[in-house]
């Protein structure tokens, strides 16, 4: 219980009601409690929370990616937390509170290694993707054993089939075994390199979405 010296105008030293009062360097207080919000509900920390939800949902699908597209941000702070930093920042789009990842920016590596030549899938397979790219290592700071990183991601299923350590850059080409249960989901596809002593990546490249067969 509080207590309020000389009145009302007094000092007064511990709570009444939602009034707090003390007494610092010789100096009397008086503040206000804050209300207690347990879950804060403001339009803004609603689409927050959606914006973190979508981009959480994408990353922990691709984290094992995400472990060396993002190794050299991994400075006092994990991979995935600078995946989802770089993520939420830049690439989470759509209508509050119905937000979406955009792919053409949601990077899932990054870094200054030449990145990929003219990728394209192919899906016309049963139980696989075929990814093809053109050779370009000897142009830039690309090298002949860059190794291609190549992922499927399915949305509906929040899981992805990755290759970490995948065809040679000159070889061009790199076919990913999918799951059976993947047939008729939409998948999106995404690509890059990384050297051959696994320290530097290129900046991934997304290369559409289509149909698995």
């Amino acid at each position: 219980m509080g207590k309020i010296a000389q009145g009302i105008l007094g000092g007064l030293s511990g709570k009444v009601g939602n009034i707090i009062g003390g007494s610092w360097k010789g100096i009397d207080y008086i503040r206000i409690k804050p209300s207690s919000v347990a879950n804060p509900r403001t339009e803004g920390q609603v689409n927050q929370r959606n914006k973190f939800t979508v981009t959480l949902e994408y990353l922990q699908a691709t984290s094992d990616f995400i472990k060396i597209g993002y190794k050299a941000f991994a400075v006092k702070k994990t991979e995935f937390n600078a995946a989802m930093s770089y993520v939420l920042n830049n690439a989470v789009g759509g209508v509050a509170p119905n937000f979406t990842i955009d792919f053409t920016l949601a990077l899932l590596s990054r870094g200054p290694l030449s990145g990929v030549l003219n990728g394209t899938t192919d899906l016309t397979t049963a139980g696989q993707v075929t990814f093809d790219w053109d050779d370009n290592s000897a142009e830039g700071n690309a090298n002949v054993t860059d190794k291609s990183m190549v992922l499927v991601y399915n949305p509906s299923k929040k899981e992805s089939i990755s290759i970490l350590d995948g065809a040679d850059r000159t070889v061009g080409s790199q076919v990913v075994t999918i799951p059976n249960t993947y047939a008729g989901d939409t998948v999106e596809l995404f690509m890059a390199f990384v050297s051959e002593d696994g320290k530097t990546v290129s900046n991934s490249v997304y290369l559409g979405s289509g149909t698995a067969a």
